[in-house]
């Protein structure tokens, strides 16, 4: 492709912890013209999957095909100037060695495909590139419907989402596709475990692997653990419950997040990061609420806590964790975190202990409520409701009391909760 100037882009970096990114669909044809702003491509992250916007207006020209992972700022696409989808002769890429499982055959394969007998021969369709206006496809499936005289947007694919696939491309030009050479497989070994399937990680998955063995092995944790009497919580909420009218009724969760924004507040160390061989103290205090995502966990964050109402954390949790389960989350929401908060109480866990996101100084785990027999103050046996709270800390900014200090003042919250309100 020819152009007189061009914009490159870089694969961006879309979160805190980003190495590399996975291109998983381009929502634009090769050679349309694009605008500014526009929404260009899916990449997947070790977060989640994001549309990128393109960077400046022109034609696109691609660089890394659908599939590929490639390192932030190795560039993926350019967009040029004059040139428009009649004009451009888009040259298939040359397989890389980052391409692993590719759902799709390389471009390579579509001349071989050329060659098989072809039904009653028509005139060639031209293939819809109008920008936002053709139907979802992979490159390979782009190019066969143009070699064929296929209209791709009148194709009903059978691809993730609805995309239009080499498949789904061939079956409407009435040609049998080939089978793939299948490689030769042992075939199941019998073990006393039986037979087995072998589940390949998805890219996210495998980063998240990585980082929290890289999380456990580099970072010295320790865990502290303490049991919070929460009936007057529970009593707190059902006073809410009667007044919120309309308005989302805060959750044991929110009520949690409010206490640790105090005793983060009251304990700035619990609210920093190692760094090299220094502690960062942040200003903002900023909670990860962890969302169980399809296959994953999403942690988007919760700004400025300690300045906002339970109401407005409520709201904001329900608003983070529908756009987790939407796949609509952005980067910014899931940046800037300085302490997180994972509750596996909703699925009757009566404890959790949580690995360290790092650079953060700390993570909460919360299992459930659960009822118990106690003794009152006048030593007769009474119901209590308790949860209990685990605090994984890095021993390298957090010490043994300064842990139990901050765990011991977010319990005494949640056991005065009326105290959340000030």
């Amino acid at each position: 492709m020819t152009v007189a100037s061009a914009t490159e882009m870089l694969m961006p970096k879309l979160s805190d912890s980003m190495e590399e990114g996975t291109i998983l669909s381009w929502l634009v044809v090769p050679g349309a013209e694009v605008a500014a702003g526009q929404d260009l491509l899916e990449v997947e992250t070790d977060k989640a999957t994001m549309t990128v916007q393109a960077e400046a207006a022109g034609a696109l020209e691609i660089l890394v095909e659908e599939g590929e992972a490639v390192a932030v700022g190795t560039p993926i696409a350019r967009l040029g100037e004059g040139a428009g989808p009649a004009a451009v002769d888009v040259v298939p890429a040359a397989p890389r060695a980052t391409v692993a499982d590719a759902a799709e055959p390389t471009p390579a394969e579509a001349p071989a495909l050329t060659e098989a007998p072809a039904p009653t021969p028509v005139a060639p369709a031209p293939v819809a590139s109008a920008p936002g206006g053709t139907r979802r496809s992979t490159p390979l499936a782009r190019r066969l419907a143009a070699d064929h005289g296929v209209a791709i947007d009148s194709i009903d694919g059978s691809g993730v989402g609805g995309r239009v696939v080499k498949a789904d491309v061939l079956a409407a030009a009435g040609i049998e596709a080939t089978p793939e050479p299948e490689s030769p497989s042992p075939g199941p070994i019998e073990t006393a475990k039986g037979g087995s399937n072998t589940v390949e990680l998805s890219r996210l998955q495998a980063v998240i692997a990585r980082r929290m063995a890289e999380a456990k092995a580099t970072v010295p944790h320790f865990q502290v653990e303490t049991e919070v009497r929460m009936d007057a919580a529970i009593a707190l909420r059902t006073e809410l419950k009667r007044l919120a009218g309309e308005d989302p009724v805060p959750s044991f969760n929110d009520l949690i997040v409010r206490a640790a924004a105090i005793a983060l507040r009251r304990h700035p160390k619990a609210n920093g990061s190692y760094v090299g061989s220094a502690f960062e103290l942040h200003d903002r205090v900023n909670i990860g609420i962890a969302v169980a995502a399809e296959d994953t966990l999403i942690v988007p964050t919760i700004f400025d806590v300690d300045k906002k109402s339970l109401g407005e954390i409520a709201r904001d949790a329900r608003r983070l964790a529908g756009r987790v389960r939407a796949g609509e989350v952005t980067p910014p929401e899931l940046a800037g975190g300085t302490f997180t908060v994972s509750n596996l109480g909703m699925f009757g866990m009566t404890a959790i202990y949580p690995v360290i996101n790092p650079p953060q100084a700390a993570i909460l785990g919360v299992g459930r409520t659960r009822a118990t027999l106690a003794r009152g103050e006048g030593g007769e046996i009474v119901d209590v409701s308790l949860m209990t709270l685990t605090l994984s800390c890095d021993h390298r900014i957090l010490y043994g009391a300064e842990a139990a200090e901050f765990l011991g003042a977010i319990r005494d919250l949640l056991e005065s909760p009326l105290r959340l309100a000030l």
